[in-house]
């Protein structure tokens, strides 16, 4: 059984950034599947050992190297982003980005051979078959076990700003669902995902992760799918919210928030702040976690206090100014991924909404 440990956690700021993509065909439809990019041919070196399936063929997963420095993330994405694209185009294919694919219809899609998920379809069936989901996972390292679980406790309130922010799904299976962020409520029907509870330290989470791995709950410490949890194994703090996006400046202002509030949450730790994480509950998290799913950029949420409400953009002037960074606010002031999608379907039919969503690389 794949188990982490306390001694993960050594280092403080690092980043490593995850993203789910599509592969579409030439006209930017969904391939049914394909093992071309994975499994047929040699991807280009940076991609070795960082390109996989995830549950559906059409659906791969990146990862940048370690980045030791936060001033090299907007180079290590781009080069991964680039390669990716190329490795692609060599075979035909093309790149796209969303936390859904507005064309994709699950039932028309091949499944990953992978045993891992051929396991993972046997066991959670409908929920898992139906998965079309793409997102984007922050990793950002934390030098020590407890400190990483409180800062993970309290970041559970700022999950729904960063998913309001990218919402970026409003279709899915060929229909409007009505919401910014389908792919968060898909994800949900799987088990272990969703806003974790609050753990009271490192101990209280390992003694977790080792009772699901022990009854049998989940086969491996990476079926723990919550929005946020401590990594045990890379020693980070993982952001698992955001939708996948066409626009590397979005997932690099993302990464800069998550950066800068880890780092400002963890000044809390050692100032021996009692932090909000143990008086939140659940259930009013998952409120706030609903009103950026339905609302998007329109959202407001309960408070930080869990007393009165906050619009979204009060919310993301306030974070921009105590953090001193600006890649929130710019992704804000534009129009959601949600509001483009549908702009572009309406206004100019599926071909533009397609290209649309291609992988940018600059």
């Amino acid at each position: 059984m794949e188990r982490g440990s306390r001694e993960s956690f050594t280092r403080m700021g690092t980043l490593g950034i995850e993203e789910e993509c599509f592969v579409v065909d030439a006209d930017g439809r969904p391939t049914s599947g394909t093992d071309d990019l994975v499994y047929e041919y040699d991807p280009p070196e940076i991609l070795e050992g960082r390109l996989d399936h995830e549950l559906f063929k059409f659906v791969i997963e990146t990862q940048t190297p370690l980045i030791e420095d936060p001033a090299d993330a907007r180079e290590s994405l781009l080069e991964i982003r680039q390669a990716l694209v190329d490795h692609a185009t060599a075979h035909g294919y093309q790149i796209a980005a969303a936390g859904l694919h507005p064309l994709a219809k699950w039932r028309e899609l091949e499944h990953a051979d992978k045993p891992r998920y051929r396991s993972q379809l046997e066991r959670i069936q409908y929920p898992q078959h139906r998965n079309t989901t793409a997102g984007v996972h922050i990793h950002i390292g934390v030098d020590d076990a407890d400190k990483a679980v409180w800062i993970a406790n309290e970041l559970r309130w700022y999950v729904p700003i960063m998913l309001a922010l990218s919402a970026n799904s409003p279709y899915w299976n060929g229909f409007d669902t009505g919401l910014e962020s389908a792919r968060a409520k898909i994800f949900e029907a799987l088990p272990n995902t969703g806003m974790p509870t609050y753990f009271e330290d490192y101990a209280a989470f390992d003694r977790f992760e080792r009772r699901m791995l022990e009854t049998g709950s989940i086969e491996d410490r990476g079926e723990l799918w919550y929005d946020v949890r401590p990594h045990t194994a890379h020693g980070t703090v993982e952001l698992r919210t955001p939708d996948g996006q066409a626009d590397p400046e979005v997932v690099l202002a993302f990464v800069e928030y998550a950066r800068t509030l880890v780092d400002a949450l963890a000044e809390e730790y050692e100032d021996g702040a009692s932090g909000y994480g143990q008086t939140h509950r659940r259930e009013l998290l998952d409120e706030n976690k609903w009103r950026a799913i339905r609302h998007g950029h329109d959202a407001s949420f309960i408070d930080r206090e869990m007393e009165g409400t906050v619009e979204l953009g009060e919310l993301v002037d306030r974070e921009c100014e105590r953090l001193g960074i600006d890649g929130i606010k710019r992704v804000y002031e534009r129009d959601s991924g949600a509001t483009r999608q549908r702009r572009l379907l309406e206004d100019d039919g599926p071909d533009a909404l397609c290209e649309s969503l291609l992988l940018g690389t600059e």
